[in-house]
């Protein structure tokens, strides 16, 4: 057979495409620290302002980067990212939401 031996270096499930992605990096950076924030916060009553903002800002730069990824492992992080700012921004909203004692 006189078929060539390629090496097959992207069998990993976070393999990239070799190429940079600025802005797509920085928008998995941006998601996973809000959903990290995020989460951390929502364990603490009082600081449901900080979790839900930190919560509802990570969920909409997630949702735009998986809008505009191009690899897996941007996609993966992002929803690492997502699902923690979700889960932030939903505890957020149960200790009192975005403006709860702020207004009124």
């Amino acid at each position: 057979m006189a078929q060539a031996m390629r090496r097959n270096s992207s069998v990993s499930l976070l393999a990239t495409d070799g190429k940079p992605h600025p802005l797509q990096d920085t928008l998995v950076a941006v998601t996973v620290v809000l959903g990290a924030v995020a989460f951390v916060t929502a364990m603490f009553h009082n600081l449901h302002l900080l979790s839900s903002w930190a919560g509802l800002i990570g969920i909409l730069t997630g949702a735009y980067g998986q809008f505009i990824s191009v690899t897996t492992r941007e996609r993966f992080a992002l929803i690492v990212g997502l699902g923690a700012s979700a889960v932030g921004f939903f505890l957020g909203m149960a200790h009192g939401g975005l403006f709860g004692g702020v207004l009124g």
